[in-house]
């Protein structure tokens, strides 16, 4: 594993306690520019992680605290008329920053939620009929809680979509709640934090994951796994988007592992992260059921 792989592995771990898988698989899906839903009950941690990560990499950083009376316009600003000047001026919102933690995502109304779409898709907004880019690299992490709380709406599926990755943080083991529970040494840790991954580092790190090989026998095992949900009644059909992501996580996975090519094992590592949340067909399963069916798809399918 990289030094400063390891480094960002090792100083995340002092702040979320006992989370490395979870570390590990968020920066994946950072390295691959995709975008990080997180989903669990409250009081899990999942901010602290978000913000965690937030810290160790030299972006700038936005944190969207959505509640029903959210409007889309809190996210992407708005024009206000200069008497002096004569013409509107835009005030930015938040979305022109390049980490964007959209906490509590699915308390927003569906309308607000809309308003992330282009951004994480395009990198770019349409404001008044003008086409404003966003800073790059942009890195939405959003979090939710479970789908059956009070207040909650359904992300809808072209939204899921755009999501490379779902993740749950899950409650601490024994030891690490003991330690949670007991002092604000994690606390203190967090405030501690300084960034590590500066931007001449994150564009040599981009510029090797487009070195990584990918065989055409593994380019056939992936297409086998979005054929095989698109003839099954028992899974919604992946999209030729999902297909790109699990590509383009399975090489950073291999990046962090210190290699230049990826293994079957790298893709059936991401694979839950990257899939559950877009094979159930309907929007009524838990986090873990959606798991249950992508461990199902991955056992029909043989590596040759």
């Amino acid at each position: 594993m990289k030094p400063i792989i390891q480094n960002f592995l090792s100083s995340a771990e002092k702040s979320v306690l006992g989370k490395s898988r979870e570390t590990k698989l968020a920066l994946c899906c950072f390295l691959s520019q995709g975008h990080l839903l997180i989903e669990d009950v409250p009081g899990t941690g999942k901010t602290t992680f978000a913000k965690t990560m937030a810290r160790l990499l030299d972006l700038s950083f936005a944190r969207i605290q959505f509640t029903n009376d959210l409007m889309p316009s809190d996210l992407i600003g708005i024009q206000i008329y200069n008497s002096n000047e004569g013409k509107f001026n835009l005030i930015q919102g938040a979305i022109f920053n390049q980490f964007i933690l959209a906490d509590e995502l699915n308390r927003g109304t569906p309308k607000t939620q809309s308003a992330l779409l282009e951004a994480m898709e395009e990198k770019q907004i349409t404001l008044d009929g003008n086409t404003l880019e966003l800073p790059l690299p942009f890195f939405v992490v959003a979090t939710q809680n479970p789908r059956s709380q009070i207040g909650t709406h359904h992300l809808p599926e072209s939204q899921l979509d755009r999501f490379m990755m779902k993740i749950k943080i899950g409650y601490p083991d024994h030891e690490n709640e003991k330690k949670i529970i007991s002092n604000e040494s994690h606390v203190e840790s967090f405030h501690d934090l300084k960034p590590l991954i500066d931007s001449s580092t994150l564009n040599n790190l981009f510029s090797e994951l487009k070195t990584i090989k990918v065989s055409d026998k593994l380019l056939d095992y992936v297409l086998k796994i979005l054929e095989t949900t698109r003839t099954h009644d028992i899974f919604q059909g992946l999209s030729p988007r999902a297909g790109k992501d699990i590509i383009k996580a399975a090489k950073a996975w291999a990046l962090i592992h210190g290699r230049d090519y990826v293994l079957p094992d790298d893709v059936q590592i991401i694979l839950p992260a990257v899939i559950s949340h877009r094979i159930a067909p309907f929007q009524n399963q838990t986090f873990d059921q959606d798991l249950e069916l992508t461990q199902t798809l991955i056992r029909k399918i043989k590596v040759d």
